[in-house]
């Protein structure tokens, strides 16, 4: 919370995320009262988007259908996750029934980019889409790899890639003086030089190279 200022000033639009990952990751416990009031406060700027809904990544189906249930705010500003564990039909369910739907790996699927990975996201693909294009919106979660959304037909995607990136140490060549700012900057453009796919024509043929 503590960056969004910064960040609705200098960036054309952005999401909200409920900090599901760190818990899973980190443990702990979430308030989504106070989750639901800061995205309500947020969510009437002008470069604001959407919000992920509550969700717990390795959860039951029914737990996590009763969090979108209970999401308080207006339908479009809440954005559902899928996660790769759960079952192809609540996919479908969701697909049907949002403007946007979040795809976040999770399970023996929760290493994006292995060979298992992509398996089960071609399943997901072939669920969902017509002549290759998604039913709805899709957002990947931990997808901002070339190597993942460039084969993938998203809308958007997010990764921690360039926050953490620029406070690492491991740079070489010419960029191992670079400020802060600049590695940022470099990360971005990377991001930003490659688009993602516009239809899912099934698995990449260098899948070898992802998998683990």
């Amino acid at each position: 919370p503590g960056q969004l200022p910064i960040a609705s000033e200098v960036a054309q639009s952005f999401a909200l995320d409920n900090g599901a990952f760190s818990v899973w990751k980190q443990g702990g416990a979430i308030d989504w009262n106070q989750y639901y009031g800061w995205v309500e406060e947020w969510m009437r700027h002008p470069g604001f988007d959407w919000a992920v809904i509550p969700d717990v990544i390795e959860g039951a189906e029914v737990e996590n259908d009763e969090l979108v249930a209970a999401w308080p705010l207006p339908p479009h500003v809440g954005v559902p996750v899928w996660h790769m564990h759960e079952s192809i039909e609540r996919l479908r369910r969701l697909c049907d029934c949002r403007q946007r739907v979040a795809i976040g790996s999770s399970g023996e699927y929760s290493m994006p980019g292995t060979a298992r990975w992509w398996q089960r996201m071609a399943q997901a693909m072939e669920a969902i889409c017509e002549n290759g294009r998604p039913i709805t919106k899709l957002h990947g979660l931990r997808m901002l790899r070339p190597s993942l959304y460039e084969h993938l037909p998203l809308a958007s995607a997010d990764s921690a890639g360039a926050s953490r990136g620029v406070g690492t140490t491991n740079w070489g060549g010419a960029y191992r003086s670079a400020s802060d700012v600049v590695k940022a900057l470099v990360l971005v453009d990377s991001y930003e030089s490659r688009q993602s796919a516009a239809v899912w024509t099934g698995i990449p043929e260098q899948r070898e190279l992802f998998a683990c």
